[in-house]
């Protein structure tokens, strides 16, 4: 996916959430899917952001973060 800080967040003043990639606006939530996303965002922003807006991969990228070729088998 890139640097750990490709995907950002930001709520706006009438309770929209935001998500943007790399600057570019990628999705705007509201209402009930914005608290779902709000509640959600604190366990692992990065992966949580790529799963709402639709750029996740497979599923695997916490199992290839874990892998010894990407520093986390040490």
């Amino acid at each position: 996916m890139g640097a750990p800080s490709d995907f950002a967040w930001r709520r706006l003043a009438d309770g929209t959430v935001q998500i943007s990639h790399r600057g570019r606006p990628v999705t705007s939530l509201r209402g009930d899917r914005a608290d779902a996303f709000l509640a959600e965002v604190d366990d692992d922003p990065q992966e949580v952001m790529a799963r709402w807006t639709g750029q996740y991969k497979r599923g695997n990228e916490r199992t290839a973060r874990r892998h010894p070729r990407n520093g986390g088998g040490r």
